[in-house]
């Protein structure tokens, strides 16, 4: 058995699902159990810690369940989260590092600690997107300002987003898994589309950054992809926003109608070619940069984003790139828009993503019990080596957010969209 003081472990995941998320906690659980320490599996994300008072203990099987060997036959392969997931975040009202000395702004975080040590667990193990990533540094940084005689509970990340767009690690698990559902849905639109002689606009997730949008276009055969990382040069401008006081703040926005020009260009180059039929490619967070006129009534969650689902990018884009093109050719062509995206988050995993998933949870192990360690999100490279990232490289110890990871334009990836789509002279 292993010299550590770690004797029972909480584990928990928040925010979206993720292909693989089994085989992250079950590798996880199994590698504690093998050394005889306990795990216990916090069900819904911080649903049901965010308010805990003490004047009611947690019960097993409603709030967490105790992870046996016998609980995770088959579960590395499985679909689903075997824990749950939630989106609560204890940490919305901790801004900066003041913040973390104002016993108002923290008391969410400390309802955390509190229910945590009530059920006397040794180390948190956080899984989940940036957002959970700023809330487990959060969860540090509160302990860190606690007495000397309080108890603390190492924190590891092991990092979650179908997005693919943290720091710090190449692939995230499940990543691989949505990029091939969604490109098998674009190849079956594909044909769909020729039949018709049509387009579909299919607006792939992502808000923050490209990678899915891409690696689903490239796999699925796409013949123009568009992200956040393309709103540059004469797409990208600003715009003067008023808030409900008055004040008026600038926000970078994209140039719709030219947007829609570079797509009916590429619309009529591949008429041209004799293929007057596609599917086009929109990551989400291109509504971020939407002028403000097209987000009226547009609610935000309670990490300040706005509801993107509720834009429906996808359909907007599409309506508007009809009118263009029949306004250019005098010709009507059939563009339909999708929201893909949901679909693939629950998705039977793939074997890299099985095998990435399950180097992940093995990471939180060698993090907490042979190393020692606290503050560190895992990270997987290589020939799927283990790494160890703190927290502070990965989280601005100003304003305590995370760092993007946008696929850089000038990086082979991004130039492999461009080889394999239909060109279109800028």
């Amino acid at each position: 058995m292993p010299n550590t003081e770690i004797k029972k472990v909480a584990m928990l995941f928040a925010g979206g699902p993720a292909p693989a998320a089994n085989a992250v906690i079950g590798t996880a659980a199994h590698a504690f159990l093998n050394a005889g320490i306990e795990v216990y599996g916090i069900k819904h994300g911080y649903s049901n810690l965010i308010d805990f008072d003490g004047s009611a203990p947690l019960v097993e099987g409603e709030h967490y369940i105790n992870i046996s060997h016998d609980s995770l036959a088959h579960a590395r392969s499985s679909q689903g989260i075997m824990i749950g997931t939630a989106r609560s975040n204890p940490g919305k009202h901790v801004t900066s590092p003041d913040d973390l000395h104002d016993s108002e702004k923290t008391a969410p975080l400390g309802r955390v600690y509190n229910a945590l040590v009530e059920l006397g667990v040794d180390a948190l193990i956080s899984i989940g997107g940036d957002d959970t990533l700023k809330t487990a540094n959060k969860m540090k940084l509160y302990q860190d300002t606690l007495p000397e005689d309080k108890k603390r509970l190492p924190v590891v990340h092991l990092p979650k987003t179908i997005d693919n767009d943290y720091m710090g690690i190449d692939f995230t698990f499940g990543y691989f898994t949505a990029a091939e559902f969604l490109a098998t849905e674009m190849r079956n639109l594909n044909y769909d589309a020729s039949a018709g002689q049509a387009y579909f606009v299919c607006e792939a997730m992502g808000r923050s950054a490209g990678w899915l949008a891409y690696g689903a276009a490239i796999a699925g055969e796409a013949c123009m992809v568009l992200s956040v990382e393309d709103v540059v040069g004469e797409l990208r401008g600003e715009e003067e926003v008023a808030d409900g006081s008055g004040k008026t703040e600038t926000r970078t926005i994209m140039h719709v109608d030219k947007i829609v020009k570079r797509i009916v260009d590429m619309m009529l180059k591949r008429e041209s070619q004799g293929r007057p039929y596609g599917v086009i490619v929109v990551a989400e967070g291109m509504a971020e940069y939407l002028p403000q006129k097209f987000l009226s009534g547009i609610a935000r969650d309670d990490h300040g984003h706005i509801a993107i689902a509720s834009v429906n990018l996808g359909k907007m884009l599409a309506d508007e790139v009809a009118k263009a093109y029949k306004e250019r050719t005098g010709k009507s062509r059939k563009v339909n828009g999708l929201q893909l995206g949901y679909e693939s988050r629950c998705a039977l995993p793939h074997a890299f993503d099985i095998m990435l998933g399950s180097q992940i949870g093995v990471g939180a192990y060698r993090a907490l019990v042979e190393d020692g360690m606290n503050g560190v999100m895992i990270s997987v490279g290589g020939q799927l080596d283990l790494t160890f990232v703190p927290f502070e490289d990965l989280v601005d110890p100003k304003t305590l957010v995370t760092k993007v990871r946008f696929i850089e334009r000038d990086s082979d990836f991004y130039k492999l969209a461009r080889f394999i789509e239909t060109s279109v002279d800028e």
